[in-house]
């Protein structure tokens, strides 16, 4: 196989994006150009995403005359500009049909949040009161479909973070159990308030109140699969894992806040990039720089800069889309 089509994280594919449809809106800026040759050398799987995306641009340049570029972007990622539901999905269907995305991987682009029931863009959070009085509360770049009928109420996580807080469903003749699906495995909440995570090939589980019953697909069972109020856990093909002592408060995000505890800087970024578009990273001499607080969600640039502040590094920018840490 072309070592150029090996799997690609997702969100280095949507940085990819992200600079092809910039570049194709401003072709003339050199710094640009210059700050995206810069992030395609900083990693292989950069240049691999790059290399994708832009193979799939020449593919649909062939079939579709070359897209507008916030037409192009608002298809691969609606963060920066919707379509309409129907209109995108019509444009997916046809990109389907045609083959033109089928090496890039179904999971290596946001389809999911072209025809879920309920979506969120990248930085969005949202929160919805479902008929049954559930409360249910969407992390950003998250897509989930609700599935209720006489026996279940069932809600497919596709992609991203939900919480749930469990409603009486007073409205049902009988109790119908309500249960959150992934990949994974299949959860169900036994009057509770929990969070679910879709995260690396995984899933994460964080109970806040009550307790949720984990039925995990293919993976060896839990002694007592039951996670009550406070515990953690991660559900993968490999089995299910306890998390003892978590770096960060996995529902902190329903309140606009990141919580950390001894957190690694690297991995504190990866968390701040998922609200944000365009490459957010750290050098190598400042990745295990560790930090504890509470830092605001609402405005990322603001979050950067109190970093900088606190800790021995500093920002280096290219273009607002373009942010690396640095040791000072």
């Amino acid at each position: 196989m072309d070592g150029t089509r090996g799997r690609v994280d997702e969100a280095v594919v949507r940085q990819a994006i992200h600079w092809l449809v910039r570049l194709r809106s401003q072709p003339a800026d050199d710094r640009l150009q210059r700050a995206c040759a810069a992030w395609r050398a900083e990693h292989g799987e950069h240049e691999r995403a790059w290399q994708q995306v832009s193979a799939l641009n020449e593919e649909l340049h062939g079939r579709f005359k070359a897209l507008p570029g916030g037409v192009a972007y608002g298809t691969l990622d609606s963060s920066a500009q919707r379509l309409q539901r129907r209109q995108a999905l019509k444009l997916l269907s046809l990109l389907v049909a045609g083959g033109a995305v089928a090496w890039v991987g179904r999971d290596s682009l946001p389809w999911q949040r072209l025809s879920a029931d309920y979506s969120t863009a990248t930085g969005e959070r949202r929160s919805i009161e479902l008929v049954d009085g559930t409360r249910l509360q969407l992390n950003t770049d998250s897509a989930v479909d609700v599935r209720y009928d006489a026996g279940q109420r069932l809600i497919l996580l596709a992609r991203g973070e939900i919480f749930l807080a469990s409603g009486a469903d007073t409205q049902s003749p009988t109790h119908r159990p309500l249960r959150v699906r992934t990949a994974q495995g299949l959860f169900e909440a036994l009057g509770t308030r929990f969070n679910v995570r879709l995260q690396d090939a995984a899933t994460c589980l964080s109970v806040s109140e009550g307790s949720v019953r984990i039925d995990a697909f293919g993976a060896r069972p839990l002694q007592a699969p039951v996670a009550e109020a406070g515990q953690s856990y991660r559900i993968a093909a490999d089995g299910v894992r306890r998390l003892e002592r978590p770096q960060m408060d996995a529902v902190a995000w329903a309140d606009g806040l990141i919580v950390t505890r001894d957190m690694r800087l690297a991995d504190f970024l990866a968390e701040v990039a998922r609200y944000r578009n365009g490459y957010l990273g750290c050098a190598a001499e400042v990745a295990d720089l560790r930090l504890s607080g509470v830092y605001r969600l609402d405005d990322t640039d603001k979050l950067l800069q109190v970093l900088a502040r606190t800790l021995p590094v500093r920002l280096q920018r290219h273009t607002r889309w373009w942010v690396r840490v640095v040791a000072a």
